[in-house]
């Protein structure tokens, strides 16, 4: 039989559906895999009960001749930010040890609801600030990528690095992230596989652990991107109980996928070059030649696929990764101020020690290093003199980055960019310098500014034999364009490298 963890969320869900194979089997040979990874450091806490529950109902189910449900038989990670009854939820934070949720967040309801599983919650930076899986309270994830002739571990991106680092080891076929300024496509990216952060509004936040309540969205990782809409499918829908949640039918995205893009019109912004050759895509910034070269692809490969390629400008793209500095920090700050000691979480009560002293203590021990820089940052631009100085003029550029996408929808209906600026790093190469990290979104942040759909779907490998990623920015509520565009990408790129097993 076919190795069963080599398999993606489309094909276990049809081969348990068709007898192939049960979905025990298939919950055993995953819970066995990810007890067998523990170096990787991708999941916090396993539950191979709760997988193999799941398993156990879908082929009940099946035996029972009623109609399978449509994740029945699909183990997935869960990313430690969502809510997750009676199971340790942490944001891998030390201040959050040892909290278990009492409910449910709706997004993994929804995906119990379909029929999923759940092998484990998944590592991540703290709080979801990080974009390389190095920030986490309990040990950095490993990605299952190695440069040749080297054993130096790689950073699987982030935050939402344990999605990235499981999926793309095989430990899981899916697993849930978020996306606040990037921290879906660029682990995506980093590890070679897809993964998509729908519109803001399309997947609910209600149980999700807040970092920017106006920009955290919800998203699929997974191995491709029939595999992305199938999840994604699952995971959207209004909620009553997110007061941002868009009261919209869930379309049937991996219905209408297709890789043909005649009629579209592909957009490329010009701000997103770099100084470099005639045609911009040569960059002379160290790491990025490869990355040109993938972009250049890409854009070939969507011309293969029927579709029209446009030049679009963006005009205030250079301002996004400042903007965003602002404006997330800000909203973390005042999201962050809920854990204080007093109601659940760590507490640190000095001998003798009063309530302010509680706060500080709790405050100083449970918090990292880069939540603690991100919640001065978000305090300093908010307090009095600064908040008009810093704040408010962040907004203002966001209402600005917005309208020059609106204007680029006038001339094309999806956008193409590079996902990250170069291929996955060492741990520990660019922690010491919190602004070469933070540049790792500086292509995400825009369209999460603007509240839009986006897409990293592996291009390629670089020199080094690292993969490389591809980013689709869509019109508001345009995830099937965005997915089509993915699919003529994946189709035409030929992805199929895979990490080889050291673990």
């Amino acid at each position: 039989m076919t190795d069963l963890t080599e398999l993606g969320v489309a094909a276990i869900r049809d081969g348990v559906r068709s007898g192939a194979f049960s979905a025990v089997e298939v919950a055993d040979a995953f819970v066995v895999k990810v007890a067998k990874a523990k170096h990787l450091n991708a999941f916090l806490v396993e539950t191979p009960d709760h997988a193999l529950a799941a398993a156990r109902a879908a082929d009940a189910a099946r035996a029972g001749g009623q109609t399978l449900k449509p994740l029945a038989g699909v183990p997935i990670g869960m990313k430690d930010l969502f809510c997750t009854k009676g199971v340790a939820t942490t944001a891998a934070s030390h201040i959050l040890e040892g909290f278990v949720p009492t409910y449910e967040s709706t997004i993994s309801q929804k995906l119990w609801d379909a029929g999923a599983g759940m092998l484990g919650k998944l590592n991540m930076d703290q709080f979801a600030m990080g974009s390389s899986n190095e920030t986490s309270a309990f040990g950095n994830v490993i990605s299952p990528w190695r440069r040749p002739g080297s054993d130096a571990p790689l950073a699987p991106g982030g935050s939402s690095g344990g999605s990235s680092s499981a999926v793309a080891a095989g430990l899981c076929p899916g697993a849930t992230g978020t996306d606040t300024g990037g921290s879906i496509r660029q682990p995506a990216a980093f590890t070679g596989i897809s993964g998509i952060k729908p519109t803001y509004g399309r997947c609910s936040r209600w149980g999700t652990i807040a970092f920017a309540s106006s920009l955290d969205q919800a998203g699929p990782m997974a191995r491709d991107v029939r595999d992305c809409a199938i999840l994604l499918e699952a995971m959207a829908g209004f909620d009553a109980k997110d007061a941002t949640s868009l009261q919209l039918d869930v379309p049937r995205w991996e219905q209408g996928l297709s890789g043909d893009l005649r009629g579209v019109r592909v957009g490329i912004p010009r701000e997103y070059r770099f100084e470099g050759s005639g045609d911009g895509l040569n960059y002379d910034l160290e790491g990025l030649a490869s990355i040109g070269a993938t972009w250049k692809a890409g854009i070939d490969w969507l011309r293969d696929a029927g579709a029209e390629i446009v030049e679009v400008s963006l005009p205030h793209t250079k301002y996004a990764l400042p903007a965003y500095y602002i404006i997330a920090p800000a909203e973390a700050s005042s999201n962050l101020a809920r854990y204080d000691g007093v109601r659940y979480g760590l507490r640190d009560l000095p001998e003798g020690a009063g309530l302010q002293d509680m706060y500080a203590a709790t405050r100083a021990a449970g918090f990292g290093p880069e939540v603690k820089r991100r919640i001065m940052i978000g305090t300093y631009v908010l307090s009095a003199g600064f908040y008009d100085a810093y704040y408010t003029q962040a907004q203002k550029v966001r209402t600005l980055i917005a309208r020059d996408f609106e204007r680029a929808w006038e001339t094309c209906d999806v956008l193409l960019t590079p996902t990250a600026p170069s291929a996955a790093f060492a741990l520990g190469e660019k922690s010491a310098d919190p602004i070469a990290m933070y540049l790792n979104d500086v292509f995400t942040v825009p369209s999460s500014l603007a509240g839009l759909p986006a897409m990293s779907v592996p291009g390629g490998l670089d020199k080094q034999g690292l993969p490389l990623g591809l980013q689709i920015i869509g019109k508001p509520l345009d995830e099937q364009g965005v997915l089509n565009a993915g699919l003529a990408i994946e189709q035409r790129a030929g992805f199929v490298a895979r990490p080889q097993a050291w673990w």
